[in-house]
């Protein structure tokens, strides 16, 4: 019989390795995705997750059962990507653009991409727009919010969404061209 999440807790807490493989093996695929959605290649991605596992394991002590243990993990690993990304995303430029108005005429169907197409999408996106977009349309955090973890001004991160989901946009219209012959 598997063990408890309260027993992989707490033996992760003293220190059973076998334990903390319970741990690892039970969440490690879920949080790659997260890592590889802010991440450009396999190996930053990998980084990342071993990072996050570093903290986890030194941190799981602290854990608090106020939030679900996933949620925890979670936010730890999205914490370890932006560390990981924070000095680069500032070589890119991430401009404030005032006059940027979002074009929702489109309608886009993403029920025929498998979802190694979309991740591509969107490791495919600068570092900045990367973020900023997995921030807001995935993981759900305000403007505001991503404003303050990122040291940017709210007109900033919704630019870089706006600029994201745009490109997002044309790639996908792209690849449906390419799937019907149009392009």
């Amino acid at each position: 019989m598997a063990p408890s999440e309260e027993e992989i807790i707490s033996g992760c807490i003293n220190g059973e390795r076998q334990m903390q493989k319970v741990l690892y093996e039970t969440y490690s695929k879920r949080l790659l995705v997260i890592s590889l959605r802010y991440s450009k290649l396999q190996q930053e991605a990998e980084d990342i997750l071993q990072e996050a596992f570093i903290k986890i394991f030194a941190n799981i002590k602290k854990f608090r059962e106020d939030s679900s243990l996933w949620f925890w993990m979670k936010k730890i690993t999205i914490n370890t990507a932006l560390n990981f990304h924070r000095s680069k995303i500032f070589l890119y430029p991430m401009v404030d653009v005032d006059n940027l108005h979002e074009d929702k005429s489109h309608d886009i169907s993403l029920s025929k991409f498998h979802y190694q197409e979309l991740l591509e999408m969107i490791q495919d996106l600068p570092s900045g727009c990367q973020v900023i977009f997995n921030l807001y349309a995935i993981e759900g955090y305000k403007h505001s919010e991503i404003a303050e973890m990122l040291a940017v001004s709210e007109g900033t991160s919704k630019s870089q969404y706006a600029r994201a989901r745009q490109l997002l946009i044309n790639k996908i219209e792209d690849k449906k061209g390419v799937q019907y012959g149009i392009r």
